[in-house]
């Protein structure tokens, strides 16, 4: 696998989603300060990996990754959104996000939660404005549909409220992986999937590609148990073992460190293997996995 590849495709894309990001927020009709405070955290240094699962999707399809593009803002946006939501002094309080101030600590808490419905709206606006070339009418409403389902009650919001109820309560591993596959694995998941669907997949692959998902996502998030343990304060950009000050049940505490790491390898492994079922061109997305798995932040 040539990484020097996929750290050339990883580059290209996010500076072409950088500067898509920053042309439909500067195209907003609407209060300065509102379109300062969605674009400070839209700008704040983000890893970008949902958007690059989407074109690495389209790549192993051999698609032209351009089709991908508003549908890759949109899916930023709304996972903006969320992480300004998540730092209000409602939910998790925090201070630092990625090393910089949260948003409601430059803006303000009314503003922030603003900017933050402002870009959840405007991510469904986006994948509506896919020109009709890149994505036809069923394409878009199988877009808006699953992005609904994947961001609402029973996906990102379900799972956050899942979080919030279990904080203090021992959960069992069933408990943990609903939370995580909710809260954060239906966003990753529609990454792929919305790829999958500009793709004009059929129903093997779309299967194939959601159980891919579904192992990818566990992963992603057990990584970010273990990086609250072990990962470098600055690196990370918040404090080390904030998820224990919140009371928060990670996999480490539920498995031990080992077994968190046990884990980790065994559905980074599931999502390789099932990448070969596919078929398709997914170098890139086993360089995204294999990154997911070994990630510092």
């Amino acid at each position: 696998m040539d990484k020097g590849n996929f750290n050339s495709f990883a580059k290209r894309h996010k500076d072409k989603l950088d500067q898509t990001l920053q042309e439909w927020c500067e195209k907003l009709q609407a209060p300065r300060i509102l379109k300062d405070s969605m674009f400070y955290s839209l700008n704040a240094g983000g890893k970008r990996i949902r958007p690059l699962l989407l074109f690495a999707t389209l790549e192993a399809f051999n698609e032209e990754t351009e089709k991908g593009l508003l549908a890759a803002a949109a899916i930023e946006m709304i996972h903006t959104y969320s992480l300004i939501h998540d730092d209000l002094p409602c939910m998790d309080d925090d201070d630092l996000r990625r090393g910089k101030p949260t948003n409601h600590k430059v803006f303000g808490d009314a503003v922030a939660t603003l900017a933050g419905d402002a870009l959840l709206t405007y991510g469904f606006q986006l994948l509506a404005e896919i020109p009709v070339h890149h994505a036809d009418a069923n394409q878009k409403i199988a877009l808006i549909r699953e992005f609904a389902k994947a961001s609402g009650a029973e996906g990102m919001v379900g799972g956050q409220v899942a979080d919030m109820e279990a904080e203090e309560k021992r959960m069992n591993l069933e408990e943990l992986e609903y939370i995580h596959i909710h809260k954060t694995g239906k966003i990753l998941e529609f990454s792929i999937m919305a790829g999958a669907i500009l793709a004009k997949a059929n129903e093997r692959q779309m299967h194939t590609l959601s159980k891919f998902a579904y192992h990818l996502g566990l992963a992603f998030q057990i990584q970010d148990d273990i990086l609250d343990l072990e990962g470098d304060e600055e690196i990370i950009g918040k404090p080390v073992g904030s998820d224990e000050q919140n009371h928060k049940m990670t996999y480490p505490a539920l498995l031990s460190l080992a077994g968190a790491k046990e884990a980790l390898s065994t559905h980074i492994n599931q999502s390789l293997a099932l990448l070969k079922e596919t078929g398709l061109k997914t170098k890139l997305l086993e360089e995204i996995t294999f990154l997911i798995a070994h990630r510092d932040h």
